[in-house]
């Protein structure tokens, strides 16, 4: 069962009880289709993009090319009703509803580098929604979402510690299917410029190896095809004190 269908059955319940609940003198809202798509496990990474944002033609440029089904797509997003003639098969309803979700993407990297995008990932950052990082001396700093390229099929998202300044892949195997290029490789940055309160205070501890409490020396990470310079000037000495005790050698053999 796909998502969509999921969300079809999640509005005919919310439907049903709200019929019950509008003959007991209570309303309540049905879920849009944007709420519900950032509330699937998976997609806790996604902010709610708002719908006078997607709504203005100038901010969805160049993505009808870009996404199948486009006109079906964004009225599905945008819970608007279908034209009563307008009747699609059950293969074209999958291929909007996959549509939907790509062009959904594609709408929310472009939304989250705007003033109130970056707001709404500011927020989720203060109340750790993207996970921690996994490295042991930054002690739990809460990490930013990031793509390691702009453009879709590329790589998965990926999240990035403020203060080692490195990259990680998030802790739960449900986003390893979401796409890298719906955060892109700018927004953790940019907000961080944008809100430097954000900034971590603490610098980065460095991880310093240690054999028995001493530092290693930097000569031990040496490879073999390059020696210490100590041990090469060893070899120096010994091989010009034996050259020497072989000319004196000679040099005796001479004389007698």
């Amino acid at each position: 069962m796909s998502n969509s269908d999921l969300f079809q059955e999640d509005l005919a319940s919310d439907t049903d009880s709200g019929t019950s609940e509008e003959n007991s003198g209570s309303d309540e809202e049905v879920a849009s289709w944007i709420s519900w798509f950032c509330s699937l496990r998976g997609n806790e990474f996604f902010c709610e993009v708002e719908e006078d944002y997607i709504q203005d033609d100038f901010n969805l440029s160049g993505l009808s090319s870009q996404v199948p089904y486009y006109d079906y797509a964004l009225d599905l997003i945008l819970d608007a009703e279908p034209q009563p003639n307008e009747i699609l098969t059950e293969e074209q309803h999958e291929l909007v509803e996959s549509a939907a979700e790509v062009l959904y993407g594609l709408i929310h990297v472009r939304y989250i580098l705007t003033s109130r995008g970056l707001n709404a990932v500011a927020d989720k950052f203060r109340t750790v929604g993207y996970g921690r990082c996994p490295r042991v001396l930054c002690d739990g700093q809460p990490c930013l979402p990031v793509g390691t390229a702009d453009l879709a099929r590329q790589s998965t998202v990926k999240i990035y510690c403020p203060r080692c300044q490195d990259i990680f892949c998030p802790r739960s195997k449900y986003h390893s299917n979401v796409d890298g290029a719906y955060f892109g490789t700018t927004l953790p940055h940019l907000l961080l410029m944008t809100i430097p309160s954000l900034r971590p205070e603490d610098a980065v501890v460095p991880y310093i190896p240690r054999v028995f409490g001493f530092k290693l020396h930097s000569s031990a990470n040496q490879s073999d095809a390059a020696p210490p310079t100590s041990v090469v000037a060893a070899n120096t000495r010994s091989a010009a004190v034996q050259h020497k005790a072989e000319d004196g050698d000679q040099e005796m053999h001479t004389v007698c």
